[in-house]
């Protein structure tokens, strides 16, 4: 194959397609946390990720699958946390079976913003999502994401 082989041209740019469809949710979403929130998209990730928790068994994410919930690197992750540790919406506690491990959860304050920037990370994802399925290129990538996990149909029958 050379660099020029159509299947290769159009893997290229169905990856071009996607990177633009990502770069424009994220700086919507960004945008709008960040006016409304003081939230970053990361931030905001973050705070979801880590509600998620649990005490059952594998409840409690280490650092790397924190990082990896996240798609950023350990130490950029390990910055994160402390920011937001600063702000008091995340708190760090050793682990009590394995005094070695540090877990991190969410606080009350930090649960309290992710439920009022919940909405609005919500209603901007929907936005941008509506405004590019109206780009022909982006389309078919914005029907494969909301055909992800649709809606729930109802199953009620009315009179």
């Amino acid at each position: 194959m050379t660099a020029t082989d159509p299947a290769l041209t159009a893997l290229a740019n169905g990856w071009a397609a996607l990177y633009l469809l990502y770069g424009r949710i994220e700086a919507h979403i960004e945008r709008a946390l960040q006016s409304e929130h003081d939230l970053s998209v990361r931030e905001y990730s973050l705070l979801d990720v880590l509600s998620r928790q649990h005490d059952g068994e594998g409840g409690h994410l280490q650092m790397k699958q924190v990082a990896d919930a996240v798609v950023l690197s350990q130490s950029a992750t390990t910055r994160l946390v402390t920011r937001l540790e600063d702000r008091g919406l995340l708190a760090r506690y050793l682990c009590p079976t394995d005094r070695r491990g540090i877990y991190t959860d969410v606080t009350h304050d930090g649960l309290t913003l992710l439920e009022q920037a919940r909405p609005t990370n919500d209603t901007a994802l929907r936005e941008a999502l509506d405004e590019a399925a109206k780009n022909p290129e982006l389309a078919p990538l914005v029907h494969a994401v909301k055909a992800i996990n649709p809606p729930p149909t109802s199953t009620h029958t009315h009179p």
